[in-house]
């Protein structure tokens, strides 16, 4: 089952009611949620910062925890934002992809190469997939 990670903040009532029925009981109302669509509340804290609580659940689909997120943003009470989580398995899988890709810069002319590009290029040059592990997103594009 996917897992995400919920950024959660409150906003007006709900910060009255988190001072009233306390963090027991959001953690319950969000246990309760999660396992009424199939799925397990893996972690619940709060923080502090710019986000209040964190949490992570195992849902069984987008649509499930899309679900939850509009259900919990809809009572105003609380702002939500979800980040789905990947395993380090999924990234190895990832990795072994190469889509075939190339952009256009703004003025509609083929840029520098993409990641996929380049990967492509590194396991021709090295024999194989034994030196390419790395995500490719973080390599610097263009004038720096």
């Amino acid at each position: 089952m996917p897992k995400y990670l919920l950024q959660a903040n409150y906003v007006g009532e709900g910060v009255k009611g988190l001072l009233k029925e306390g963090g027991t009981s959001r953690r319950a109302a969000a246990e309760k949620a999660v396992k009424s669509l199939g799925g397990t509340l893996e972690a619940f804290y709060y923080a502090f910062g710019e986000t209040d609580a964190y949490v992570i659940a195992e849902v069984p689909d987008n649509a499930s925890m899309a679900a939850i997120a509009l259900t919990v943003s809809a009572s105003g009470a609380v702002t939500v934002k979800t980040t789905v989580l990947l395993t380090p398995e999924e990234i190895d899988e990832a990795v072994k992809k190469t889509p075939s890709y190339r952009p256009l810069d703004s003025k509609g002319y083929r840029s520098s190469p993409t990641g996929a590009e380049v990967t492509a290029d590194l396991r021709r040059e090295v024999g194989g997939d034994a030196h390419v592990g790395r995500l490719n997103t973080c390599m610097p594009r263009g004038n720096t």
